[in-house]
């Protein structure tokens, strides 16, 4: 019902409607007649020609500095080391996941008792890291590879030792507080 009333109403109105073009220069005139008459400053736009030629000039920075740093990217040490020999990352794979699990695992059992001796094995964990990365470095460098890869397979071995001996430790330490705390009577 409500649409048979709009429908009627533009019936009754069609034809009435203004739909002429105004004429060229319409603004600009009516633009001096108002500033004559009440004496206001014109109310045009400024063209801002500048901002064009900066935008294509940032866009064509942007754009070359991401081609320029994705042709001249440099490969890491890590992809640098699989080149030479893919067992390497094979193995550091392996090792660098079973030693994560350990540090986690000792992290998660400590203790006021057994603190100082997981952040000294946590010292030890990084001296270890930083030599393995040299011996990386060395291994890129030229170095004597067999003698370099068995370093670096030591190297993990010796992490490896260390966080198991400080596991058998700090459960050692707890079996011998319980054992205490067992005994203790009062």
């Amino acid at each position: 019902m409500e649409k048979d009333n709009i429908d009627r109403l533009f019936d009754n109105l069609q034809g009435n409607f203004d739909t002429e073009e105004p004429h060229g220069g319409h603004q600009e005139r009516f633009l001096q007649k108002l500033q004559r008459s009440q004496r206001i400053v014109s109310v045009q736009k400024k063209k801002n020609t500048w901002w064009r030629p900066l935008s294509i000039a940032a866009s064509v920075a942007i754009l070359l500095g991401v081609g320029f740093s994705m042709f001249n990217a440099s490969p890491t040490i890590d992809q640098q080391v699989a080149e030479i020999s893919p067992e390497v990352s094979q193995t550091q794979f392996y090792f660098a996941s079973l030693i994560d699990e350990q540090v986690k695992q000792l992290e998660s059992e400590s203790t006021p008792e057994t603190k100082k001796m997981i952040d000294d094995t946590m010292i030890q964990i990084r001296k270890l890291d930083a030599n393995y990365k040299i011996l990386e470095q060395d291994l890129l460098n030229g170095g004597n590879s067999k003698l370099i890869l068995s370093a670096m397979i030591t190297n993990f071995q010796t992490r490896i030792d260390l966080l198991q001996n400080v596991l058998s430790q700090v459960e050692n330490i707890k079996n011998l507080k319980k054992y205490n705390d067992e005994n203790y009577t009062i």
